[in-house]
């Protein structure tokens, strides 16, 4: 683990804090949910109901000698959090922890007749075939008649707003929250990020997925989109080797959003056969490196994961947890430069993210004071507002 210097890390050991709601608040709440999703049996209750008091009132307890990953875990601090309370462990850390033990319980692990199954993926299935989504699909159509530029542009925010997609399709409103006292986009390095993009029509983008459902579907359209119009010559898509925070990615569901896209008609069906042939001929690979669910900053990948995202024109990480890994889970001045924090990245880097969690970095002073003038700090948690980065 990287012991780099910089601000302190975030624990959830403080009450009325929003990383302590999580570990006290929130896990509860999403294990009640995974009990009641699937029917499952008496043993896997069991063992859900025994880690609502371990991951509230209990302390980091070792994986058994058997585990499949024992080694993986310990080599990602467990020998040094054992004993100690959840709360008391970076936060980081813990969240990840608590979805590995979840897994666990719910038997995904194996070896029996559960092993491999989503906990997560009643709710991922709903979401995806929702009313909302269809009305977002139905937009494509209206976006297939303007220029390619016009075209690559909304789907970058439709991408960046996630499960806000349909905004980003509206072009018409595009600019008008600049009128905004504090406008949405408190950072936008977007024009950064298509210079890497249109530099040369052969390069690599990785992207490190964030959400499945009508959060993945934008990352896909805009993949494709970059790959149909020479933007980029191939696209690497890093999704979670198994199921990790309640929604993030896993191959599963990419291939659930691929089929999602070709049934739904119109423009969208025509970006789900793209999608279909650019997975088939390798202009698209995905990747589900085991690090991709570590407890851990990038700062402390490995090395090989390292030397793919340096053969990239560009890595784009997607979303809130990825942000927090990529600059480091830490109470950051918001005026900390976002190529600071950045600088170990082997390669051109950027982030497309909704705010969810309290670290950010790379703000003015203007814009922070203006933020925190309009509502205190929730502009932090609130996903009310997001942030384009780039550091080449």
């Amino acid at each position: 683990m990287s012991e780099t210097p910089g601000a302190p890390v975030i624990h959830a050991d403080r009450p009325g804090t929003f990383p302590h709601s999580v570990l006290a608040e929130r896990h509860p709440a999403i294990l009640r949910q995974v009990r009641d999703a699937l029917p499952y049996g008496p043993g896997q209750r069991r063992a859900l109901d025994a880690l609502l008091p371990e991951c509230t009132e209990g302390t980091v307890e070792p994986l058994p000698a058997g585990a499949h990953d024992r080694e993986r875990w310990q080599t990602w601090g467990l020998d040094t959090y054992a004993g100690r309370s959840w709360f008391d462990v970076p936060w980081l850390w813990a969240e990840s922890w608590f979805y590995r033990r979840l897994l666990d319980a719910v038997g995904y692990f194996g070896p029996g007749a559960w092993q491999g199954v989503d906990p997560f993926r009643p709710s991922k299935l709903a979401e995806l075939g929702s009313p909302a989504t269809d009305e977002e699909l139905a937009a494509l159509d209206d976006l297939a008649g303007r220029p390619e530029h016009e075209r690559a542009r909304a789907l970058l925010h439709g991408s960046l707003w996630g499960n806000r997609a349909d905004l980003g399709f509206r072009l018409s409103a595009e600019g008008a929250e600049d009128k905004a006292a504090v406008p949405a986009l408190v950072a936008d390095d977007s024009e950064r990020l298509w210079a890497l993009l249109g530099a040369s029509g052969t390069g690599t983008l990785c992207l490190v997925a964030d959400n499945a459902g009508r959060e993945l579907v934008p990352d896909l359209l805009l993949l494709v989109h970059l790959l149909a119009h020479g933007r980029i010559g191939r696209a690497v898509l890093h999704v979670k080797p198994y199921p990790y925070y309640v929604s993030d990615a896993t191959t599963a569901d990419v291939l659930d959003a691929v089929h999602r896209l070709t049934g739904a008609g119109g423009a969208a069906a025509g970006y789900g056969r793209e999608l279909r042939a650019a997975l088939t001929d390798g202009r698209l690979t995905l990747r589900a490196h085991p690090f991709s669910c570590a407890p851990l900053p990038y700062q402390d990948m490995p090395d090989d994961l390292r030397a793919d995202f340096a053969a990239a024109a560009v890595t784009v990480f997607k979303g809130d947890l990825n942000y927090r890994r990529l600059v480091g889970d830490r109470h950051w001045p918001a005026t900390t430069p976002f190529d600071e924090v950045t600088g170990y990245f082997p390669g051109p880097v950027a982030a497309l993210r909704t705010l969810k969690s309290d670290v950010v970095t790379g703000l003015d002073a203007g814009t922070e004071a203006a933020l925190t003038a309009a509502g205190g700090q929730r502009w932090r948690t609130g996903g009310t507002h997001a942030l384009v980065q780039v550091r080449t």
